[in-house]
């Protein structure tokens, strides 16, 4: 038996802003933009090279969904991005105004800094300390 988490779902504002963000500031690859209707799109975004999980952008269809945009996780940080070059991501988060509510830490597990999305979730930028393990 064989599973795996396919899609991780992020509600948005808007399609577009949320594309633009995790395109250009974070340098996702856009992976699908489908258009389901003339008010859902099916949009998935991840980490350049990396398409076997992605973020699924889920447009808020109610004021429940908009509601929860910015803070799925109860200000807990949500997502955690590893990288193979700490200091180059966090220079590039800093390059493209991104807010970071942590600065870097050298922890146990590895260098790790807590930086904001656009809507007010929060990430932990991590490079691990074993090698392998981005």
């Amino acid at each position: 038996m064989q599973q795996r988490i396919a899609n991780i779902v992020l509600v948005v504002k808007d399609y577009d802003e949320a594309i633009e963000f995790y395109t250009k500031k974070l340098h996702f690859d856009l992976i699908e933009d489908t258009k389901m209707s003339p008010t859902k799109r099916f949009v998935r975004v991840a980490p350049k090279g990396t398409a076997n999980c992605c973020l699924l952008l889920a447009k808020a269809k109610n004021e429940e969904q908009l509601s929860r945009v910015g803070n799925q996780a109860g200000s807990r940080v949500f997502l955690f991005l590893h990288t193979d070059d700490f200091e180059r991501d966090y220079q590039d988060l800093i390059k493209h105004q991104i807010k970071i509510i942590r600065p870097r830490t050298k922890e146990p597990y590895g260098m790790v800094a807590v930086f904001e999305d656009l809507y007010g979730n929060l990430w932990d930028l991590v490079e691990p300390k074993e090698k392998g393990q981005v």
